[in-house]
């Protein structure tokens, strides 16, 4: 990419494509074409087709998404597959009809089985069934990579697939209802704290800031206790008048690994300046035909001599933490004082999940920023 290259971003104020916006900056890029949601709906396939005729993008990064936690992913399985085809089908295929130089596709480590090996190594892409609980979410995100590939080969296009794992950072979603675990927990943990120090004003701010089903700072006291009891965040009665507890979900055993999402922005914009599709073909594909593996071989060579399968790359860091030292390192930085209490009961989704990143670390990148300041950067960036 040049500096003054016309580069679009979908889904630009989302966690993932704001921190790639920022990264492209920071690093003198200039030249950007940019869409809102309610500017550009890329689930229409006649909108999004007339744009990239109209804009004509050189590069594309496909950050757009319906994303969520297990509940959502659990409760909107309908909007969850269709939303997401229609938007990586419509503009990929656009990249394609308007000649787009490059693109990148950003899906999840959730693609990979609940039996997946640990580390998970890409070639465990489709080896055993997908955890059932976001199993319409990760098929979607398989066909874009599918999708990706297949047109690599068809077409000699350069689409690049990456799977960042589980996230967090600035302008990450704390909806109680729809976000994912850490940004939850955070907040969660903030508003305990506020109960507990019987903080209204910035309880009421922050719910003014982001209201729990329509319930915001306005409200009384009353309606707000009882939604903050709904998403497990109670005052505990048979305590003292400030005794504040939070539920989690699940057991607190299964294991995770978080990346902070500009440590991801900088992996995909160093992919993209330095990455091209034959660079990631693997080196056996070429040994089919007798060949020392050679990243300039011609796709055209590669196309009928063997099977081109798991192309994209893992972006992550390679450790993980159980979701009960994540809820208590966020306690501990929030300074929350009151209990965690998880409810077993409750599904835990896929017990590992730990990405095997070592494609990434052979092309040249690792990430910077461990969890622990990661939290303390989000819950300042949190409080504004």
């Amino acid at each position: 990419m040049e500096q003054n290259s016309k580069i679009y971003i979908a889904g630009h104020r989302g966690l993932v494509g704001s921190a790639i916006l920022k990264n492209l900056k920071e690093k003198g890029y200039t030249n950007f074409v940019l869409r809102t949601h309610s500017e550009l709906d890329l689930t229409n396939q006649k909108a999004v087709a007339n744009f990239f005729a109209e804009e004509k993008p050189e590069y594309v990064f496909l950050a757009a998404a319906k994303v969520g936690g297990i509940v959502a992913n659990n409760t909107y399985r309908g909007q969850f597959i269709y939303e997401n085809l229609m938007i990586q089908n419509n503009v990929i295929h656009a990249a394609y009809k308007n000649n787009v130089k490059k693109l990148m596709f950003l899906g999840s480590t959730c693609i990979y089985p609940r039996e997946a090996p640990q580390p998970m190594p890409e070639d465990s892409l489709l080896t055993s069934p997908l955890e059932y609980t976001n199993e319409p979410y990760a098929i979607a995100k398989i066909a874009g990579i599918k999708l990706c590939e297949s047109y690599n080969l068809q077409y000699g296009t350069n689409y690049i697939s990456v799977m960042p794992t589980n996230l967090y950072g600035p302008n990450d979603n704390f909806d109680l209802e729809k976000s994912h675990v850490l940004p939850a927990l955070l907040r969660k943990a903030h508003l305990g704290k506020c109960l507990e120090d019987g903080d209204w004003e910035t309880l009421r701010t922050d719910l003014d800031k982001n209201p729990i089903e329509g319930v915001d700072g306005q409200a009384t006291d009353e309606a707000i206790v009882n939604i903050l009891a709904k998403y497990g965040i109670r005052v505990n009665p048979s305590k003292s008048v400030n005794s504040v507890s939070i539920e989690i979900w699940g057991s607190g055993k299964p294991m995770r690994e978080f990346l902070w999402s500009e440590d991801m922005a900088d992996a995909c914009v160093f992919l993209m300046e330095n990455v091209e599709f034959n660079d990631i073909i693997e080196s056996q594909k070429s040994k089919v035909k007798g060949q020392k593996y050679d990243k300039d071989l011609r796709l055209s060579d590669l196309r009928h001599s063997t099977e081109i399968r798991n192309t994209h790359i893992n972006i992550g860091t390679g450790k993980e933490v159980s979701i009960k030292e994540l809820a208590e390192l966020i306690k501990e930085k929030v300074g929350f004082n009151g209990n965690l209490v998880f409810n077993a009961d409750k599904p835990d989704g896929t017990l590992r999940k730990l990405t095997d990143p070592n494609k990434l670390h052979q092309l040249g990148w690792q990430h910077k920023i461990e969890i622990e300041d990661g939290i303390e950067q989000m819950y300042s960036w949190y409080l504004g």
